[in-house]
């Protein structure tokens, strides 16, 4: 079996359902922080999944309560950065906050603030950089999503670094988008955003050069999404881009895809077992895992779990 040829399989459910939930893999393990539960009940709970007794644990809960973060692990820590909450008036709490776990001591401690808040971002890790791009508007929280124009402010950090440092604006502000490296670039890629023509779902790819000083995103001519999409599944997996459903068109879709070559060139994987969006993505081993996410109603949090696997 080829990674192009793989097959889908539900893991046991999460403890709680949860959209927008951080995912990283460390030492083959799927660690699996906040995100938010039934009407948006923002979590702070961190739970890991072994693959290889098929179980769930739980561990010590994130300092903050949050949705929507960005999450990366480095050498033996996991950042778990920005992201936002509900408050009790209804509104959002949109956040800088960055929060560092030991897993092997199952510790937290305080990382630097970012300079601006990032709320359900596009985010990268190369060369040593943490970048995050974009996500929902700042004041943003009072009107709900459907008025939100996005947020065009990008900036990076790595450990050692006192401060976060401003990177250019994006060329089209937006929330939910991906991101990813290829050929070297950083790439922020659907999203979606409130515009004068109407609340849009996005299928258009930035790229940026960071070997460039001063260097400016471009929008991608030949290199797009196969279908508009906004809180989609992403990841690289041995060198191939793959693309896992999301918002599309007023819907959620089960729709799956991948880029073998960096050509522009999608091909149809199969259908996951049910429509998802906003949803953690994490590699572990031969598995891309979805964790979590939003069903097809656009409302209803999930807790089921699956993987894509090939060996």
């Amino acid at each position: 079996m080829t990674i192009l040829s793989g097959s889908w399989n539900n893991i046991p459910p999460l403890d709680e359902a949860r959209s927008h939930p951080a995912v990283v893999t460390f030492q083959d393990e799927i660690y699996t922080f906040g995100g938010g539960g039934p009407n948006f009940k923002s979590l702070d709970s961190t739970v890991v999944f072994n693959p290889k007794t098929n179980q769930w644990t739980s561990r010590t809960p994130m300092p903050t309560k949050r949705s929507g973060t960005a999450a990366f692990c480095i050498d033996n820590a996991i950042y778990i950065i920005g992201g936002g909450y509900k408050k009790p008036d209804g509104n959002f709490q949109f956040l800088t906050t960055v929060e560092i776990y030991y897993p092997e001591t199952d510790t937290w401690e305080a990382g630097p603030n970012m300079l601006q808040p990032h709320d359900y971002p596009a985010a990268i890790f190369h060369d040593d950089y943490i970048y995050i791009l974009g996500g929902h508007h700042p004041n943003a929280c009072l009107g709900g999503p459907k008025t939100d124009p996005g947020f065009e402010f990008c900036e990076r950090w790595k450990p050692g670094m006192t401060q976060w440092e401003k990177l250019a604006d994006l060329r089209s502000p937006r929330f939910a988008a991906s991101g990813f490296v290829f050929n070297n670039k950083l790439n922020v890629a659907g999203g979606i955003g409130f515009r004068k023509e109407g609340f849009n779902n996005f299928d258009f790819i930035e790229t940026l050069d960071p070997g460039i000083a001063q260097a400016e995103w471009r929008m991608s001519e030949n290199f797009k999404l196969p279908w508009p999409a906004a809180g989609q599944g992403m990841c690289i997996a041995q060198e191939h881009l793959f693309f896992f459903g999301g918002y599309s068109t007023e819907n959620i879709h089960d729709r799956a895809s991948v880029m073998p070559e960096n050509d522009g060139t999608w091909i149809t994987l199969p259908n996951m077992p049910m429509a998802r969006a906003a949803m953690g993505v994490s590699i572990c081993e031969n598995s891309i895992y979805l964790i979590g996410g939003w069903a097809d109603d656009g409302r209803t949090p999930l807790s089921s779990a699956v993987k894509y696997s090939w060996k």
